[in-house]
């Protein structure tokens, strides 16, 4: 009995580490996010196009791609270095700190976002593409629990950067193919069109 006792209590305790590191801590996480502002701005708002914001993204997504970097599954010549020396805790504090900073952007090309949005919103039933809103939602928030990105108010050449290299297969989600399977079947001016409209879309 004592030993069952002992074993919950064990159980509990770890559990409630992990529960812990899950949550992550967005205090601490300032202190560690700044090395990134280089990069991703002060507050998770790039000023640079082509790296991405990182303001209210889910803190479990940020963590998952740290911890990709980490890996060598995501390749990138700046954020493989950085990610390198962090602890799982490190990674879940830096998602708890952005994902709490307000989210800024610029406005949707206006040439450009009208496709964007037909495809967003009601995909291409015809060539097998599913509308984007199914696993990001009406306004781009994406899904926290299932790791779906927020992708509202991105910079545009970010994201079309990372549907291109989706589509040639440079850039892929473990465990899930759904990403590499749609940006191959758009087009060029499809994905420009598609990360217009993310850009303006609040």
């Amino acid at each position: 009995m004592k030993k069952t006792l002992a074993l919950i209590g064990t159980l509990s305790l770890l559990a409630a580490a992990a529960s812990a590191i899950a949550e992550g801590d967005p205090q601490a996480g300032a202190q560690k996010a700044a090395a990134c502002g280089a990069c991703h701005g002060a507050d998770g708002n790039s000023a640079n196009p082509e790296w991405p914001n990182l303001a209210n993204q889910h803190a479990s997504y940020i963590a998952e791609q740290l911890a990709l970097f980490q890996k060598g599954v995501r390749d990138n010549v700046l954020m493989v270095p950085m990610a390198a020396g962090l602890t799982e805790q490190d990674r879940h504090d830096l998602g708890a700190w952005y994902q709490q900073q307000t989210l800024k952007g610029l406005e949707a090309d206006p040439s450009l976002w009208r496709r964007g949005e037909e495809l967003y919103r009601g995909g291409d039933p015809a060539r097998g593409l599913p509308a984007c809103i199914a696993c990001h939602g009406p306004r781009g928030q994406g899904n926290g629990p299932a790791k779906y990105p927020a992708v509202r108010a991105q910079h545009s050449a970010y994201t079309y950067a990372q549907l291109h290299a989706y589509a040639v297969g440079a850039r892929k989600s473990p465990g899930n193919d759904i990403m590499q399977l749609i940006s191959s079947k758009l087009t060029d001016e499809e994905m420009r069109s598609l990360a217009s409209y993310l850009q303006g879309l609040r």
